[in-house]
């Protein structure tokens, strides 16, 4: 199993059978992860469906393991789209870790690949943020309306900056 995934996995089981937050520097975290700091959404799913979705954009946190640490505990139990994770639902989840790459500012929708970027849309205070290469999300303007959707807006909005950022993807 990939080392973020076993990471993010042994996160949500420490938590949900003990109450505590596992501590990256007892786990076997992935090379370079106590060292480097970017930003890190963990997906989980069930049976195909999702089951919990929290990320951030950019690094909050001292290193990436802990960025996956506290990603994989809201993912289970804070999603606002979900009840919270049950220890009975660990035999049959599936974890994904998706590594941000830096965000860039791009001038327009035809300078996005749905399979390779992802969108962040800002307009104020409100953003929406869409990982790229999302089954149902095929065309570059599905993904834009999808952003602007999280983020309360309409795609033909005036003033929305667009930005794009890669991920390293880890199942």
């Amino acid at each position: 199993m990939d080392k973020y995934v076993l990471l993010a996995r042994k996160t949500i089981e420490t938590y949900l059978r003990t109450g505590r937050i596992l501590s990256p520097e007892g786990a076997d975290i992935p090379e370079g992860a106590d060292t480097v700091r970017a930003g890190a959404f963990v997906s989980l799913h069930r049976h195909g469906a999702l089951r919990g979705c929290i990320g951030t954009v950019a690094p909050v946190r001292a290193s990436l393991a802990e960025e996956i640490v506290r990603n994989a505990v809201a993912a289970a139990t804070e999603d606002p789209r979900f009840r919270p994770l049950t220890e009975r639902e660990l035999e049959d989840l599936e974890i994904g870790v998706d590594v941000l790459g830096e965000a860039e500012d791009i001038s327009s929708p035809a300078e996005l690949d749905v399979k390779r970027y992802g969108v962040i849309v800002t307009k104020g205070w409100r953003r929406g943020l869409l990982l790229p290469d999302l089954d149902g999300v095929d065309t570059v303007e599905d993904q834009v309306s999808i952003a602007c959707r999280k983020a309360g807006l309409s795609p033909d909005e005036p003033g929305i900056r667009l930005q794009r950022f890669e991920v390293v993807r880890h199942e």
